[in-house]
């Protein structure tokens, strides 16, 4: 080796299949800085090489390698320069330019791409799909989700068998509140998509809990690696404390973290140590710098493999690990999978659903949410609290009182509201709440606006079913505390099925609004139910659409009985079951105690 780092020959005689070889040697051993540094020496006495493109190309992937776009973008540029027709480094130069936020830019390059391949007879199908695919991510990220959809379809009709770009397909399309969901594209069947189906998709797709086990079933198959032996379990010394470890990239201004803050605060430090794995984003929030200050131990995971990641678990020694992702945008199943140090592993509030997962032991849950019926449908055993299963947080932050009129809402007419997800609105929940506003003449719907598409389609569907569209009033998103006043505002809440409100029932009710459910056959759509029992209001709940629209209208025509519901909920609901975070958490911990010794004896009868 050379004071450079790279072998010792003059880079002016170098072929470039020598060059080649000898930087992707360097690369494979790490010395990705040394394989650059040789191909720019190269590079500086090789001005006139008539392959001199290829280097550029190749020395462009190494800085992409190395997450440095801006080193990565003038190398492609200056390789397309060259060669014109060298069609990957104009994706790749797309990627750069994605990286460094110019997204416009990178989209006008993968739409170049797709230019020149429709010049060409024969055109690269890999390369097409590649573009199609980069347009389709890039455009949903950036919530352009018409465009997105676009390249979508047409990504399946070059290439029918892409599982992946279904996934996204089917809950694009329910995002924008675009039924039917499910409608054939070019060979691609119904049937096939509802396979493709992903788990958080199906969850607010069918009320079906073998579909839901189906979806989360796929998921484990195709993304996640064989799973690892338990390990032999840490021994415990004698008065040691319990150590458990909760694994999540939710830990911000996140429903999870919304949740769970003060669960982490009133862990009886006594018994047990307090742990948390954590790829959340660093937001900045007062919530993400209370969240990082409950734990004893704060370990950031986000530049970790998964195997280094379920390394440094093993390390901590965790006696119990809760996971709080599931299946759900950015999980990391194979961090369970390697089963760190032999914990109980056990799922939490992250997916309220089966994650399929055969490493994760328990799911915690209460009657309620998890009823015997429903076990043959869940891989993981119910760890069943007394209560209730969820628990939330008394500090949340409340901004100052709201008027009807500064939301855009009128004073003197019943105020329906449903502040789900829109894409959690199903078409047969919609046409309820239309019937209901028939009945209730003087009513309005405020709805959260998810994006322009759903409103839009939320209005033309209004007006099909014989409804102004001007009834339906449609809220922008706000901070937290403002979010949270608003929720004082309507008379009543609409809550959807299959995918009932959680964190959102949860607020609605600590804001003293009453919240009318339907429960269904599965655990995402009993999690309502479950907070309408704990505080104190089971006679909201229902079990059929037929029952939720005719206990929705009485309730719309007779506002006596609202007021006498929300004065129960000024008067009662921070006594409730509900929100005793104490019990609560001495629940949980008795139940996460109960599986360590649960786990033992079945591990010492296999032995």
């Amino acid at each position: 080796m050379s004071e450079h780092g790279f072998m010792r020959t003059d880079v002016t005689d170098l072929s470039l299949t020598d060059l080649m070889a000898q930087a992707g040697v360097l690369s494979q051993q790490g010395q990705v800085p040394v394989a650059i540094a040789l191909y720019r020496a190269w590079l500086a006495v090789r001005v006139a090489d008539p392959l001199r493109y290829v280097a550029l190309f190749n020395l462009g992937v190494l800085h992409g390698s190395l997450q440095q776009p801006q080193e990565a973008e003038p190398l492609y540029r200056e390789a397309l320069r060259l060669q014109p027709t060298l069609l990957q480094a104009r994706l790749n130069l797309g990627h750069a330019l994605e990286n460094q936020g110019k997204l416009d830019d990178a989209v006008a390059q993968w739409q170049q791409v797709l230019d020149e391949l429709a010049a060409v007879p024969q055109p690269d199908v890999a390369l097409q799909l590649h573009a199609l695919n980069n347009l389709a991510r890039a455009l949903e990220s950036a919530k352009r989700y018409d465009e997105a959809e676009a390249y979508m379809a047409r990504s399946l009709q070059v290439e029918p068998d892409q599982s992946a770009v279904l996934q996204h397909y089917v809950h694009i399309r329910q995002k924008q509140c675009k039924w039917p969901v499910y409608q054939p594209i070019g060979d691609v069947t119904i049937n096939r998509q509802l396979l493709s189906t992903s788990a958080l998709a199906m969850l607010a797709a069918y009320d079906d809990p073998a579909l839901q086990l189906l979806a989360a079933r796929q998921f484990v198959h195709e993304k996640t690696q064989a799973p690892v032996p338990r390990k032999p379990r840490r021994v415990r010394q004698a008065g040691e404390r319990i150590r458990i470890g909760y694994l999540s990239g939710d830990l911000c201004m996140h429903a999870v973290g919304l949740l769970t803050v003060e669960l982490f605060e009133l862990h009886d430090r006594s018994r047990f140590e307090v742990f948390g794995f954590c790829w959340s984003n660093d937001d900045g929030s007062p919530l993400r710098e209370r969240l990082i200050k409950a734990f004893d131990h704060h370990v950031r995971i986000g530049h970790l493999s998964d195997e280094q990641a379920a390394q440094v678990i093993e390390a901590c020694g965790i006696d119990i690990l809760v996971d709080l992702q599931g299946l759900t945008s950015g999980a990391r199943p194979n961090i369970l999978m390697q089963r760190p140090a032999g914990a109980v592993q056990i799922s939490y509030l992250g997916l309220p659903g089966t994650s399929a997962l055969p490493t994760v032991d328990y799911i915690v849950a209460d009657d309620f949410v998890f009823p015997p019926e429903l076990e043959p449908f869940m891989t993981e055993k119910p760890l069943r609290l007394p209560r209730c299963y969820q628990v939330s947080d008394r500090q949340r932050d409340v901004g100052p009182p709201l008027t009807r009129a500064a939301c855009g809402l009128p004073d003197d007419r019943f105020v329906f509201a449903a502040f789900n997800n829109n894409y959690k609105i199903t078409p047969e929940v919609f046409a309820t709440w239309m019937r209901i506003l028939t009945q209730v003449p003087d009513s309005v719907l405020w709805l959260m606006a998810d994006n322009r598409w759903s409103e839009q389609n939320l209005r033309d569907q209004a007006k099909v079913q014989g409804i102004d569209p001007a009834r339906l009033i449609f809220a922008g998103r706000a901070f937290p505390a403002e979010y949270m006043a608003r929720l004082a505002l309507p008379d009543l809440f609409l809550d959807t099925l299959p995918y009932n409100a959680g964190t959102t029932a949860n607020d609605i009710l600590w804001m003293g609004t009453p919240i009318l459910t339907c429960s269904g056959k599965t655990y995402i759509s009993r999690m309502c139910g479950s907070l309408l029992t704990a505080v104190g209001l089971p006679d909201l709940i229902t079990f059929s659409l037929a029952e939720y629209e005719c206990k929705a209208v009485q309730l719309g025509r007779n506002p006596k009985r609202i007021a006498s519901h929300k004065r129960y909920l000024d008067e009662h609901r921070r006594d409730s079951e509900l929100f005793d975070m104490p019990q609560l958490v001495r629940d949980l911990e008795t139940a996460l105690t109960h599986s360590t010794h649960s786990v033992i004896t079945s591990m010492s009868a296999m032995s």
